[in-house]
């Protein structure tokens, strides 16, 4: 499985488990002169920016592990962007991370939902 290929499958299995947690998407893939964001959504009366991460192997780590500083950093700046360009948005925010590991055939051995994964500081 090509690197795209999972992170796309990944994105897919990722948007299906927020949903049955409730979470109700706005949009996928946002992007900006800041960066990108892979799904927007409401969780009650929260917004959501939901940081997926898959990986095949746990050679270089856990999903979790590969959100760099400056990863995170661009993570907070896509979000104050999406807040500054969108009307009716929840006061309240967070950034959330799917952590998503599939076996070497690409099926799911893992899902898990990090809430407020990157905070604001």
């Amino acid at each position: 499985m090509k690197r795209r290929d999972t992170g796309i499958l990944g994105e897919r299995l990722a948007k299906d488990f927020v949903k049955k947690r409730g979470y109700r998407i706005l949009e996928t893939n946002y992007r900006c002169p800041e960066g990108e964001i892979d799904i927007v959504a409401k969780d009650k009366d929260c917004l959501v920016f939901i940081e997926v991460r898959t990986k095949t192997s746990r050679e270089f780590g856990s999903p979790e592990e590969s959100i760099t500083l400056t990863k995170r950093e661009r993570l907070r700046a896509v979000a104050s962007r999406y807040r500054q360009t969108h009307s009716n948005l929840p006061p309240l925010w967070r950034i959330d991370v799917v952590a998503v590991e599939l076996d070497q055939k690409g099926k799911l051995s893992r899902i898990e939902l990090i809430e407020n994964a990157v905070r604001e500081d």
